[in-house]
């Protein structure tokens, strides 16, 4: 059964999707010269340098987290805007912050659910607040609320749920 715009109709957006997804010739050749160099203990990863790079932490307490991030070209997407995916990044990264416990093992993520609210554009400064909800035993969750700084406005609110495997003796 045709969608309802028609079998034609779906193609053309099949085609539009896949024109979207595609790289131009510029963009194709400036990530073919990207240089991931090997990491070594203790140094930032690529990771690190590419969707962490710029977080200022303002006031850390246990359970709370508060920091700044004004919006960077690298994690915008094409219309200039602070990307999806980069949100739902900071949801986990923060989020997690506020569940580490020094000398036990690393948290692994279980669920995260982003509502996003409103765009951020380049050069925006975002208020970025994590808060524990609670723990019981390994389990851990918290609420993270991205915000525009000069108008208040929400970007997104993200749910974190976070498990802490026993650590073995």
């Amino acid at each position: 059964m045709a969608p309802i715009g028609g079998e034609d109709e779906d193609v053309n957006m099949k085609k539009k999707a896949k024109e979207s997804l595609e790289l131009s010739q510029d963009e194709s050749e400036a990530v073919s010269r990207i240089v991931v160099p090997a990491q070594r203990p203790g140094e930032s990863s690529i990771y690190d340098m590419f969707s962490l790079r710029g977080i200022r932490v303002d006031r850390a307490l246990p359970g709370f987290v508060v920091c700044t991030l004004k919006v960077p070209p690298r994690l915008t997407d094409r219309a200039g805007n602070l990307a999806q995916g980069a949100i739902a990044n900071l949801v986990d990264v923060v989020g997690a912050s506020v569940a580490y416990i020094h000398g036990l093992p690393m948290n692994v993520s279980v669920d995260i659910s982003v509502s996003y609210m409103s765009k951020a554009k380049l050069d925006d400064e975002l208020e970025i607040t994590s808060q524990r909800l609670g723990r019981r035993g390994g389990y851990s969750g918290a609420i993270v609320i991205l915000r525009n700084k000069a108008t208040g406005e929400v970007v997104a609110e993200g749910r974190h749920s976070m498990f802490r495997p026993a650590a073995k003796l």
